[in-house]
This record gives C-alpha cells, structure tokens and sequence, in this order.
C-alpha cells in the first residue's frame, strides 16, 4: 500500500512539475504579456494604436484595441480596464481631465510637439480668415459647424469658442470620419463648411485647408502629445515604458503613417506596411 501511495504522490509531483514548465513557457518569466490599448476614433490616434500593437506583438505580447471616446479612455486607466492611452493633449486641450484624473494615473513622455486645432475652412474660401466673421456669412454654412464626438476637448472649446464670439451657429457633433466625409464632399464641391480640426492630421495633406483666426484665444497655444498609463504599468512592463518614452512622431513621419493607412483602408494592414517602410526608425525605439 505505502508503494501505491508513494507513486501517487510522485506523479502528483511530477504533474505539478509539468504545469508549472507549461505555465512558464507560456508566460515566461511569469509576467502577464496581454495589453489593452485604448484610443479614440481619429486619425493619428487609430493610426499609432496600431502601429504600437503591431510592435508589441513583435514582443510577443497580445494586444487588444479598445475604441471609445475620450472621457471614458481616461476613466478606464484610472480603474485599471486599460493599460495605455498613446494620445494625451497638454498643457491646454487635456487640462480638464488631466485635472480631474492626472493623481490615478502615470503620464510620460511627450512624442509629438506642437499640435493645433480651432475651426477650419477650405482656402477657396478666400474672404473669411477669422471666427469673428462666422455670423455674417452663418446662411452660407446652413446655420451650422460640423463637430467631432460630443465627449472631445475640442468639442467643448467649439461650444465656449459659440459662446464667447456670440455665434450664430450650431455646433453638430459626430464623429471624426463622419466629419471628415462631410469636408470632403463639401471640399470636392467647392462648397462652404466650416468644421473642428486638428493636427496632426492627414487632411492637411489631402485638402487645402486654413485655420479660422481665434483672437480670444478659446482654443489656446500649441500643445505636445504625451501618452498615459495605467498605475503600476511601469513596474509590470519597464521594457514597454523604456520602448515607449523613445519614440517620436513629426508632422513628415505621422503624416505619412496616416496617409498610407488612409490609402491602405485597413489600419491594420496600413500600419504593418509603414512599418516596414520605416524598420530603422521604429528597431530605434525597441532598443
């Protein structure tokens, strides 16, 4: 009986043993390697959320895209529902959630410099250069702006930005790509439209665009771009961290990334083959 016993106990040792070598292959040294990523519905956030999953994945780790507005992707890394935000706007157009959040949450390095965003018009329309003038010409753009996801910062500075110069216009709020189509069958028209953009942004590239002059300032100075993360993802994941507070993004690379994924019509598949294009620029950040 003690020989029966003594042999169940070994092979209980040795399954346990088994496990554990499988857990470790799986996991190597232990650590979790499942990332979530949240980004917004734009542009240039689509298109570094998945240029940065496809790096990470080269790391070996799995990295699942969350796609929400931008109030919620600051809540979810204050509650641990998600491990990086890439996109954060500061001093001025993220100061409000950074003042309500900025104590449950690790900001980093910035990785782009010099943004802007404020009301933009095509330049064929040549006699209006200023948002003091939008009133005057209010029937032209049928009463109304064309806005961005209600949740945005850039949605709320247009709703001060209606206030403050005592506009006649309706801001109607969307989303980026509805934004964006609606500038683009204006733009192909020649027709006036007036919407909320930013850079970057490849439809500076794409369209002859110009920013309506903002003497009150509602829309402030430049901001640079930082990316966010989770408390404690620095002391989990050191090598992302070190990976990420390498890179940076100008208007020419950013610019082209966007371009190509636009052209592409997949992020995906947009965001690997700018990848390739530019290995030597991104092994740099993976040192």
């Amino acid at each position: 009986m003690k020989k029966i016993i003594d042999l169940i106990v070994l092979g209980l040792i040795a399954t346990g043993i088994l496990l554990t070598g499988c857990n470790n292959e799986e996991n190597g040294d232990g650590e979790d390697k499942s990332l979530v990523i949240g980004l917004n519905n734009w542009a240039e956030n689509i298109a570094v959320s998945n240029m940065w999953k496809i790096l990470l994945e080269e790391k070996e780790y799995e990295v699942e895209l969350k796609s929400m507005e931008k109030a919620p992707v600051w809540l979810g890394i204050t509650r641990d529902e998600l491990d990086i935000a890439p996109e954060v706007w500061l001093p001025n157009t993220d100061k409000p959630l950074m003042d309500k959040y900025g104590e449950q949450l690790n900001m980093h390095e910035v990785w782009y410099e010099n943004t802007g965003l404020g009301l933009v018009v095509p330049s064929y329309m040549e006699d209006i250069t200023s948002i003091e003038e939008l009133n005057a010409r209010k029937d032209e753009f049928g009463g109304r702006i064309v806005g961005i996801d209600p949740g945005a910062s850039l949605t709320s500075m247009t709703q001060k930005a209606i206030e403050e110069y005592g506009l006649e216009l309706d801001l109607v709020t969307s989303s980026g790509p509805a934004m964006i189509a609606e500038l683009s069958k204006a733009y192909k028209d020649k027709e006036p439209i007036v919407v909320t953009l930013w850079n970057p942004h490849w439809a500076f590239s794409e369209y002859d665009l110009k920013y309506l002059e903002d003497p009150k300032k509602v829309y402030g100075e430049a901001d640079d771009i930082y990316y966010m993360t989770r408390k404690g993802f620095e002391e989990d994941h050191p090598e992302v961290v070190k990976s990420m507070n390498t890179w940076k993004m100008d208007d020419e690379s950013l610019g082209n990334l966007m371009a190509v994924i636009k052209d592409t019509g997949d992020p995906a598949e947009g965001a690997k083959a700018w990848i390739e294009d530019n290995r030597e620029m991104v092994d740099q950040w993976l040192k």
